[in-house]
């Protein structure tokens, strides 16, 4: 959510921000709809004036024994509170107006986040690892893993197309990727394993952007909930309506959860494999702190991401995001892309994003610094420690064997019950 103050005192500067989002100008609009609804709160104040010092009188009136003076003004009390009934609506309608504008504009990219249309404006930040060389035929993830328990058939007619079924060495790698993961994360990174509902409620997903912009995207129940698009929803809504002391931050947590995505607008797209599903696993990392820390948060959230591919031993690089390939509530992001052989790319496995206050505006999510009485808005931070399906696919593809096995690297194999490696 935006700050209609900022935008008053910085009508170009946002606009800029906008046209560097692909959309037209909107500062005139939003000061327009939010003038209107300050003469509306004026309109309501001066009622509430008037009724408060009429209201003074009337007390005077009876005790001076003027019926006719105390039964005029009771009569216009009485006008006031209706007219003040009908202003308060006024005033009410005014601000859901200005609030739903604002609510469906994109957060506002940093200075130096590069401008560009689309993923062929990101810039590479870093790598790591060499793409193997292969002496043998490469296959893909769903060739290899329809040998190792890998079933879309039978995933497809309880639920579908885009779920699969996951059955022997297949579903023990799933659960060992989650857990080798939240295990790095929790004892080495600092973040606090954290279980949480994956059903939530409007304002859960509103309080992180998802709503009202990208109601397609999720899946909704019949007692008008949410299931959770990913762990950032829950994890980051912990924090709302409240102010934190400065001493606490900054609070870094991780959730490994099911997510759940319609994939509105993808269809064509990915339509083989794992790649992108309706129900896939994630472990999560979400932190919160300061204006001030924050970047400097985001680069640590992400280098806590990519240790996971390191250990995994994949290859990846680290991409600056452009303004039109960032997410609705990010500021700045990285993403690292993971090498895929059989498609002879990097393939996004990662997203780190800094959200600043805009997320904590939609939540009332602030904090108090030490000595100071007036609470300011903290800034939020979320990034995949990674999503386990797309690691698995990763893993795949880049430790095969020619005979269809595929090599365990190290740091999975005492989740894996000290096997070296998995085979058909």
């Amino acid at each position: 959510m935006h700050d209609i103050r900022f935008i008053r005192d910085n009508p170009d500067l946002f606009d800029a921000a906008m046209r560097a989002r692909s959309l037209e100008p909107q500062a005139a609009r939003l000061i327009e709809l939010d003038t209107r609804r300050r003469k509306k709160t004026t309109a309501l104040q001066e009622l509430e004036t008037e009724r408060n010092a009429k209201s003074k009188q009337i007390g005077k009136a009876k005790a001076q024994g003027d019926d006719d003076l105390f039964n005029a003004l009771r009569a216009d009390v009485e006008r006031l509170k209706a007219e003040m009934d009908a202003a308060a609506e006024a005033d009410r309608t005014a601000a859901e107006v200005l609030n739903q504008h604002l609510a469906a504009l994109p957060n506002l990219p940093f200075e130096d986040v590069p401008v560009g249309e689309d993923e062929t404006g990101n810039e590479e930040v870093r790598g790591w690892g060499e793409p193997r060389a292969f002496d043998f035929e490469v296959q893909d993830h769903v060739a290899l893993g329809e040998r190792l328990g890998l079933d879309f058939e039978r995933a497809a007619a309880l639920s579908g197309a885009r779920f699969a079924v996951l059955t022997g060495q297949l579903a023990r790698l799933e659960r060992a990727l989650a857990a080798f993961m939240l295990d790095l994360q929790t004892s080495e990174h600092g973040y606090r394993e954290t279980s949480v509902p994956y059903l939530v409620r409007d304002e859960a997903v509103f309080g992180t952007g998802q709503l009202p912009k990208f109601t397609e995207d999720l899946f909704r129940t019949t007692d008008d909930r949410w299931l959770i698009p990913t762990a950032e929803v829950p994890l980051t809504n912990l924090v709302r309506d409240a102010i934190h002391a400065e001493a606490d931050f900054p609070i870094r947590m991780t959730a490994h959860t099911p997510c759940f995505r319609s994939e509105a607008g993808s269809a064509g797209r990915d339509t083989r494999g794992l790649i992108r599903m309706h129900q896939f696993h994630k472990v999560e990392l979400v932190s919160v702190t300061t204006p001030e820390q924050s970047d400097d948060e985001l680069e640590r959230m992400t280098q806590c991401a990519e240790e996971v591919l390191r250990r995994l031993e994949l290859p990846y690089r680290v991409m600056l995001l452009c303004t039109g390939d960032m997410g609705f509530a990010a500021r700045r992001t990285f993403d690292l892309e993971v090498w895929m052989p059989s498609q002879d790319t990097y393939r996004e496995i990662s997203s780190c994003s800094n959200c600043g206050d805009f997320q904590a505006r939609r939540m009332n999510a602030r904090f108090r610094r030490e000595g100071e009485k007036r609470p300011d808005f903290l800034h939020t931070l979320n990034g995949s420690g990674v999503a386990v399906g797309r690691a698995m696919v990763a893993l795949l593809e880049n430790h095969q064997n020619a005979d269809g096995s595929v090599t365990l690297p190290d740091a999975l194999r005492p989740y894996m019950g000290g096997a070296e490696a998995i085979r058909p």
